[in-house]
Order: C-alpha cells, then sequence, then structure tokens
C-alpha cells in the first residue's frame, strides 16, 4: 500500500480547495463555453481548475503520474508501483452552467486498479468528501456557522424487505434503461442530483443506490468510488464486480451501480 495516505489524503485536499477557489471566482462573475470534440462543454473554469490540480500534484515529493480529464494525451501510464492520480478539474460542467451548485472537483488516488483515496470538493455547497484506504471516510462542511471539522460518514445499509429504496440519479443525462431497473427494484424514490455528489450521497448515509446507465469515464468516478468504499459501499459494474482502473488507456466505465451496503 502506498505509504502516507493520511498525508497524500491533506495534500490532496489543499490542492482541491484551491482549486475551487479558482472555480468559484470565475462562477461569480461572467464566463464564455466552448464545445470540446466530443460536443461536452468547456468553461474557463475547468482550464483554470486543471491547471492548479496538475501543478500542485506535480509538486509532491512522491512524483505519482497524473491523468486529468482535460490533458489525456500527457498522461503516459502508471508508475512501477501501478500508482496515478486520476482528476476531474470540474465535474458536472453542465451543473455550473446552470448554476445550480451540483458541482464538484474530484481528485483520486488509483493503486493497482484499485482507488485507494479520494477528494470530492462542492465548492458552491461548501461540502467536501474525503478517504483514504486505513484512514477512513468524512465529510467536511465549511463555511460561515459550519465547523471545517471532519465528521466520519458511512452508508445506510442494505433496507429491508418491502422498504422504499432512496435511490439518486443524474440530473443531466437521463437514461431509458434507468426505468427497468427501477422497476426491479421495488418500491423507491428518485432524486436527480448533478456531478459526483449522487455517489457522496450514497457514502453519507443519505441515499440506497445511485444507477448509472450510460457513459462516463473513470475520473468522473475514482474519488468517489473511493468514498462510498471507505465508508462501507460498494460501486460494481451490472455483473457485480467492482469498478476497475487497471487500463487507464481505456477511459470509458461500463455501466454500474453504486450500493450503500457491502453485499
Amino acid at each position: 500500500m502506498t505509504p502516507n495516505l493520511t498525508d497524500l489524503l491533506t495534500a490532496a485536499d489543499r490542492i482541491a480547495q484551491e482549486a475551487a477557489a479558482a472555480i468559484m471566482a470565475i462562477y461569480a462573475r461572467g464566463f464564455s463555453v466552448e464545445k470540446k470534440a466530443d460536443k461536452s462543454p468547456l468553461t474557463e473554469a475547468d482550464q483554470a481548475a486543471h491547471q492548479l490540480i496538475m501543478a500542485g500534484l506535480a509538486a509532491l515529493p512522491q512524483r505519482i503520474p497524473i491523468l486529468s480529464e482535460e490533458d489525456v494525451a500527457g498522461f503516459a501510464g502508471p508508475d512501477a508501483q501501478g500508482r496515478y492520480w486520476l482528476v476531474d478539474p470540474l465535474d458536472g460542467t453542465k451543473e455550473f452552467i446552470k448554476r445550480n451548485g451540483e458541482f464538484t472537483v474530484n481528485i483520486a488516488l488509483i493503486e493497482n486498479g484499485r482507488p485507494v483515496l479520494g477528494v470530492v470538493v462542492a465548492p458552491a455547497l461548501g461540502v467536501s468528501y474525503l478517504a483514504a484506504e486505513g484512514v477512513g471516510a468524512f465529510k467536511v462542511e465549511w463555511g460561515k456557522d459550519r465547523s471545517g471539522e471532519r465528521l466520519p460518514i458511512r452508508v445506510a445499509g442494505k433496507p429491508a424487505p418491502g422498504s422504499t429504496w432512496r435511490v439518486v440519479g443524474s440530473r443531466s443525462h437521463a437514461s431509458p434503461a434507468l426505468a427497468g431497473w427501477l422497476e426491479t427494484l421495488g418500491p423507491h424514490t428518485l432524486q436527480p442530483v448533478g456531478s459526483s455528489l449522487k455517489t457522496c450521497l450514497v457514502a453519507e448515509g443519505a441515499a440506497d443506490a445511485y444507477p448509472r446507465f450510460g457513459p462516463t469515464c473513470l475520473w468522473d468516478t475514482g474519488a468517489a468510488q473511493a468514498v462510498v468504499e471507505q465508508a462501507g459501499g460498494r460501486v460494481t459494474n451490472l455483473a457485480g464486480h467492482s469498478l476497475c482502473y487497471a487500463t487507464p488507456q481505456r477511459v470509458l466505465n461500463p455501466d454500474f451501480i453504486v450500493w450503500g451496503h457491502s453485499g
């Protein structure tokens, strides 16, 4: 296991907070929106956060390679220990553009195909989720009249037979397959939420499941997967296997379910 995950978690949190501050400065004023090659939106905030995170992680003494959504071509692969940083500088760009606050900064540390550390910062909401293997999973609320303390979080556990499942789903990416899955689930409520916040809500016990049918990339899930796993939950493909990050040259995830229980 990577040594000093506690120190790396503190460093990743600091770097994510610096990126979050840059994002909020842009959020507070007007900004332009471009289109990337895949037609997804790109803003000045994505670029500013990317630059800050790349510089911050590169300055750490461990010299771990970095895969960022905004510089896939610059990633040469994991190091000899199978480690790399996995970054989404602004997850939920559509939510950022809509100004609904449901966007995050995501930083994960991958080791031998598994996310062993994750930081998810929601700057407009003043909430962070942090986790590392052997350290635990935490929620931090910061800002006016908030403590800023790391408070341990835990998944809710599997709902009892016949009870209502609390499901969270994508706010900007609806899927016809979701309706069929929900039908097999039984009684449920469905709350639309943006970005990695869906998985984090499962991690803190505020939701029971998050099904995702449709395209996502490694950087969309890595950090929040670390959080929910350290909180006692799971992120699995439809065959029940944990999402894997061992082949980062293939950036697309399969369909998956985030579960608020261990099995």
